[in-house]
């Protein structure tokens, strides 16, 4: 009988995840290898402590996995959260749990078994970083290569002009503009002008004096003024009405305004970003927004693409929605099932990021386990006629961008690379794959 348990605890031993057993009052009873070399404790040391004393969690008090299995009889499988190591330094690891029966079947303790996930984070952390810049999330090339740039453009005082379509992240750009620029320490100031009526949006902007009609009973100060040595960020700047566009020109020229019913000129100290899903070159020539203004706002001027145009960034913004709501729900949901993965990468977003987060939002309200399902997500997107192949449509959707991309550049393998994100002997393959070489 010895024999079989000293030949128990070398296979334990062997294994790279940590291995620990309590009995039913919580003391360790057996401590591999691998879980002295993660812990930092030896096992002499863990031997006889009550396990929170050694394996020391950030759920040890209140959510012991552990007691939740002794418990319910119900396993955990690869449940992520952190541990104090021996030198108080914090371990990030997967743990796993069971119960141990004697040979009554009767319940004589647990085992739990747990991963070092140390270097896995650092790799996550690593790609993080690579394809994140001030809370913008991508990996596509054109964004890649705003990212380049934008440093340069907030320490500028240059007038910036963002266009995109409706939720593709203009705001986001706007706040990393005023967070590297030298006004960081002031305000960043926010006017959507599309949901304002003129009247409204003009006092909004400049304020009004005591007086200026009949309900101003006190001065008031506009948008310009609480901007004052920071940022204004002006919203749908296409749908100024023709009158505010005369008078915003003379701010972006003059730096000076008047405030409704005033007789004195106020110095406009502030920066100016502003943003639209409008072509605005179209409208000036269809004589709908001012030429001059358009050339005064269109200093440096930045093209966001929509998400169906950035669709590899899809997964990347996935998991960052994820792991922004577990942490807002204080659930542990893992990921997609391969279905719902497909149904997203196949979904073209008319409401581009803003809609995709709201997707994950919901299938989060529904959700009970560590994968959203295809039936978790909003019913407007279960009802799509979606290949539900593991490879099917996204590889189509693949070979059809890579082509059109390769077209858009005449064929140079160079450039469409590039655009691809990817190395020229990478695309080559593919299209050695696609027959079309």
């Amino acid at each position: 009988m010895e024999g079989k348990k000293d030949h128990f605890s070398t296979i334990l031993d062997s294994t790279a995840d940590g291995v620990f057993t309590v009995d039913k009052e919580w003391r360790i009873t057996s401590f591999n290898k691998s879980a002295e070399r993660i812990t930092g404790f030896s096992k002499e040391e863990a031997i006889g402590q009550y396990c929170y004393e050694i394996f020391r969690t950030n759920v040890c008090m209140d959510r012991c996995s552990l007691r939740e299995t002794m418990q319910t009889e119900q396993n955990i499988i690869n449940k992520e959260l952190n541990i104090l190591d021996r030198y108080n330094q914090e371990v990030p690891i997967s743990i796993s749990t069971a119960v141990l029966r004697n040979a009554k079947g009767e319940i004589i303790g647990g085992v739990e078994s747990f991963r070092d996930l140390s270097l896995i984070k650092e790799l996550d952390k690593e790609i993080h970083e690579k394809y994140s810049f001030q809370d913008i999330i991508t990996k596509h090339p054109s964004i890649v290569n705003i990212f380049r740039i934008l440093p340069d453009i907030a320490r500028s005082e240059a007038t910036v002009l963002i266009q995109g379509e409706s939720g593709t992240g203009k705001e986001l750009f706007t706040q990393a503009i005023h967070n590297l620029s030298s006004r960081r320490d002031g305000p960043l100031v926010k006017v959507n002008c599309g949901a304002l009526p003129e009247t409204l949006l003009e006092s909004e902007l400049f304020g009004y004096v005591k007086g200026a009609f009949t309900d101003a009973k006190h001065d008031k100060p506009g948008r310009f003024k609480l901007a004052e040595e920071g940022t204004i960020f002006l919203d749908e700047i296409g749908d100024i009405p023709p009158g505010i566009q005369a008078k915003l020109l003379r701010v972006l020229e003059g730096k000076e305004y008047e405030p409704l019913g005033g007789i004195s000129t106020i110095k406009a100290d502030v920066r100016f970003v502003t943003a639209t899903n409008k072509d605005l070159q179209k409208m000036v020539r269809l004589g709908q927004f001012r030429e001059d203004l358009y050339y005064r706002l269109n200093v440096v001027k930045i093209d966001l693409p929509s998400l169906k145009e950035r669709r590899t960034d899809i997964p990347l913004l996935i998991e960052h929605f994820i792991g922004k709501f577990n942490k807002k729900t204080e659930k542990e949901i893992q990921g997609l099932s391969a279905e719902a993965m497909n149904v997203l990468m196949n979904y073209f977003y008319p409401g581009n990021i803003r809609e995709l987060e709201n997707i994950i939002e919901h299938a989060f309200i529904l959700c009970k386990g560590a994968l959203i399902q295809w039936k978790h997500l909003p019913s407007h997107l279960r009802d799509q006629k979606v290949p539900v192949t593991e490879n099917g449509s996204i590889k189509e959707m693949e070979e059809k961008h890579i082509l059109s991309t390769l077209q858009r550049y005449g064929g140079n393998m160079t450039k469409a690379a590039r655009e691809l994100g990817i190395h020229r002997t990478t695309l080559w393959r593919k299209l050695r794959r696609m027959k079309t070489l």
